[in-house]
């Protein structure tokens, strides 16, 4: 763990002297280990994860991702970096945008994997229609379960969250079922993700001068669905990367894809 004397807990990893990358979690607020080491892209960087308010070691509740920006910035203040690129996944992908939105210039690059989309796209989601391929009777269950009303207990949304975890992932073999098991979820920590949010966020971020931007998506992502990433990716002037065979994880699935996309995103920087 990295000590900065910030009100959130950071972690790192990969090569010290390389450019920094920050790294956001998604879940909203799932705890970042998760991510692995994001198929050996700390080859290539000195990757700083922040640990959202709400997660295991930072503790709390997020203030809601748009305010939850503010922590973002005072990453990059304690590390002294006028800016700095940043990879999100999955929820952390909102806070990216967010940060992107209200501090113009902090950002340098963005990398959004696995991005939810309806929400600026207004898009709706094909997955019924992705997930129709899905035969294996845990695909199945997991697209029924995406419809389910949250849960109302931590221990329900926990259960929850396991029985829709096949979803995220392309194919479902043991390597998937371990990973899916990795990670806190809490219900009130993700309810708290989206507390306080403008109710004009979506268009605020839509006409932003945002930074250059890479959406690395899956293609068989039940999670995000596959035209409303596409839509997301035109929406912010995104370049879209996609990669087969592969859900919300991609560095579980396809690492060496993903590896090979990230660094090709970072060599532009």
């Amino acid at each position: 763990m990295l000590d900065l004397n910030l009100p959130f807990a950071v972690s790192t990893f990969g090569a010290p002297d390389a450019p920094p990358l920050v790294v956001l979690p998604g879940g909203p607020c799932r705890d970042p280990e998760y991510l692995e080491d994001l198929a050996g892209i700390g080859e290539s960087a000195h990757v700083i994860v922040l640990h959202p308010r709400g997660t295991s070691r930072t503790g709390g509740l997020s203030r809601g991702w748009w305010t939850d920006a503010d922590d973002v910035v005072a990453l990059l203040d304690a590390l002294h970096l006028p800016s700095a690129s940043v990879l999100a996944h999955s929820a952390g992908t909102r806070l990216a945008l967010a940060t992107a939105t209200r501090y113009p210039g902090r950002v340098a690059s963005l990398a959004l994997i696995t991005p939810p989309a309806t929400w600026l796209s207004g898009s709706p989601s094909d997955a019924a229609t992705i997930g129709a391929a899905r035969t294996e009777p845990e695909a199945v269950s997991a697209l029924a379960a995406l419809g389910e009303d949250t849960a109302t207990t931590d221990a329900g949304f926990a259960e929850q969250f396991q029985r829709q975890a096949p979803a995220g992932y392309a194919k479902w073999t043991e390597r998937e079922r371990d990973h899916a098991r990795v990670g806190r979820v809490s219900l009130a920590a993700a309810s708290a993700w989206f507390d306080d949010i403008p109710g004009d966020a979506a268009e605020r971020i839509r006409s932003a001068s945002l930074p250059p931007m890479t959406v690395i998506a899956g293609d068989a992502d039940l999670l995000t669905g596959v035209q409303p990433v596409a839509d997301y990716a035109a929406t912010i002037g995104a370049e879209l990367v996609w990669l087969a065979a592969c859900g919300h994880y991609p560095w579980v699935e396809q690492p060496a894809a993903f590896r090979e996309a990230v660094t090709t995103w970072l060599r532009r920087d």
